[in-house]
């Protein structure tokens, strides 16, 4: 509120004593209510300068604390009627993220059946799309400009990305502020061909899309998609595909391709409904529904009847596809409020996702149930990007590994510490180039590329020649490049605080991950053999540092 400001004294401060106090700072207190006397919370109003006043306040022994005055309100709820049956959003915390942001100014491109947005010959917009911003699409099915919806499904997923909510009609959407492309891949079907898609795709690129909805799958591989979606990452788009609806172990295209958020989905219990595929390409789950108790367990959205295009009605549907529209939603949440890249969408998203299970990272819900509160707040905390522990406990552990050398034999800390020959391979090998996303956010292309790359610490090299895969290599991830360099330190003296500041490094970031449980490794399951894997290499990193700090090696 401005010019007012709370001031907290210490309990039992009487009116008598902050009278004389306030004239030095030039402001009138009250107590704030019949609570004042005991609690000491007294307020201002009218404040001119209230940084000023609040630096010479909180100066007095006996302040507690002294603030602006803050005003809050009830968390947002819409006045659409059937928003109480859309357990979905409440599950992924909408009305508090809605507190946040509401997608204004962002482009989610619809890859579907297309959408009942306007009225045209037999079609008609549906009731609760009416105020939503649409901009220019396609049909790729029939080649003309009218994308018009013909099946429902593509009308269903546009409404759980950006129903128009607070409308007194019908139900909500999740980026209601943000605009809709609708791009017709899928027939009247709901079948669809690779061509059409990735064109699609590159339009939704070419055309201003920040983020790309594909709640379809099930073709196979296809290179020409694949090639569509490495085009709109360079771009700066996010893309976002349904895992499947096999209910296997399988991931399916495009949905696990590089580059794009693979989603699974969940009933209202949060766990993994049956028919969600999974597997190790998968990202995150989002509300899919589980129909088996009833329509209640459903994604409830209004879409046409497939049977008349003409005709509006309210379905409960469930499937990932339904699923991934809520995480499309939340990817246009994050853009409008600052996001800059997909990295940065996705680091949110996956972040800022609940774990399940207390697990970090499986192959049923990736990295966890979606969260649209937590990770709008995750954003833009540390503009790099820069996971630290793994540093803080390099650095520990370099504390440790000294104390066990003796002393006629042990190199000073500080000295270790700020030789440019140790820290900074030890800097590379747990947090990267820490500053590149901070100083080049802003880069595009191929640049954007380079500095997510660079941002990373040197086991995430792997991207490199792996991809961004969900389970990271584990040659990698082990002591293998710091056992290869210590066989060039031993001949080359000049080398020993090079290998030991990788080794240390190493050390840190392999054991942080065992700690935090982060990381699924390829060829190992987790539960059984990746936990002892990083712990045991982490301790031969260790006893590597340890040899190469030794003054003795090699004498």
């Amino acid at each position: 509120m401005p010019g007012a400001i709370v001031v907290d004294f210490k309990d039992g401060t009487t009116k008598a004593e902050f009278d004389a106090w306030e004239k030095e700072w030039g402001i009138d207190l009250e107590f704030n209510s019949i609570e004042g006397p005991q609690d000491g919370v007294t307020i201002a109003v009218g404040v001119q300068d209230v940084e000023a006043v609040l630096a010479k306040i909180r100066r007095h022994p006996a302040v507690e604390a002294a603030e602006p005055l803050k005003k809050y309100q009830k968390t947002f709820i819409p006045n659409d009627p059937q928003f109480g049956k859309q357990w979905n959003l409440r599950q992924i915390h909408m009305p508090e993220a809605w507190e946040l942001s509401r997608g204004k100014g962002v482009v989610v491109a619809v890859l579907d059946t297309g959408i009942a947005y306007a009225d045209y010959q037999d079609f008609r917009q549906v009731p609760d799309l009416k105020g939503i911003k649409f901009v220019k699409g396609y049909n790729f099915v029939n080649d003309d400009e009218h994308p018009n919806d013909d099946h429902g499904h593509g009308t269903h997923v546009a409404g759980t990305i950006a129903q128009a909510t607070n409308n007194n009609e019908g139900v909500a959407g999740i980026a209601f502020e943000a605009a809709l492309m609708p791009l017709k891949v899928l027939d009247h079907s709901g079948m669809g061909v690779s061509a059409d898609i990735a064109d699609a795709i590159r339009f939704a690129a070419d055309h201003g899309g920040n983020v790309i909805n594909m709640s379809l799958g099930g073709g196979g591989y296809s290179r020409v998609i694949e090639n569509a979606v490495a085009y709109a990452r360079k771009k700066g788009v996010t893309v976002v595909a349904a895992a499947g609806n096999t209910g296997l172990g399988q991931v399916a295209y495009p949905a696990a391709y590089e580059g794009v958020i693979a989603v699974s989905a969940v009933g209202p219990s949060g766990k993994r409904a049956p028919y969600s595929s999974f597997g190790k390409q998968l990202d995150i789950a989002a509300p899919g529904g589980d129909k088996r108790a009833g329509p209640e367990g459903g994604i409830l959205q209004n879409t046409i009847d497939g049977r008349n295009p003409g005709e509006s009605l309210y379905k409960s549907l469930e499937g990932t596809s339904m699923a991934t529209a809520h995480v499309s939603g939340v990817a246009a949440l994050l853009y409008a409020r600052g996001a800059r890249s997909p990295s940065e969408v996705e680091k949110a998203l996956f972040d800022g996702a609940s774990p399940v299970n207390g697990q970090e990272w499986s192959e049923e819900y990736g990295h966890g149930l979606l969260n649209a509160e937590q990770s709008l707040n995750l954003l833009g905390r540390d503009a790099s990007g820069t996971n630290w522990p793994p540093l803080f406990l390099a650095a520990g552990l370099l504390v440790l590994v000294l104390l066990t050398l003796l002393p006629r034999r042990r190199p000073g800390y500080l000295n270790v510490l700020m030789s440019p020959a140790f820290f900074i391979p030890l800097v590379l090998a747990t947090v990267g180039v820490f500053f590149a996303r901070w100083a080049f956010g802003g880069a595009q292309g191929v640049a954007a590329q380079l500095v997510d790359y660079s941002s990373l610490p040197i086991p995430d090299w792997q991207r490199f020649l792996f991809g961004r895969g969900r389970l990271d290599n584990p040659l990698f991830y082990s002591a293998l490049i710091p056992l290869a360099g210590s066989a060039f330190a031993i001949a080359l003296k000049r080398l020993r605080h090079v290998v030991a500041g990788l080794a240390m490094g190493f050390a840190g970031f392999l054991l942080y991950a065992a700690w935090s449980r982060a990381p699924g490794l390829a060829f190992l399951p987790f539960n059984f053999l990746a936990l002892p894997w990083l712990i045991a290499n982490g301790i031969i990193c260790l006893f590597i540092a340890r040899a190469m700090l030794d003054k003795e090696v090699g004498r």
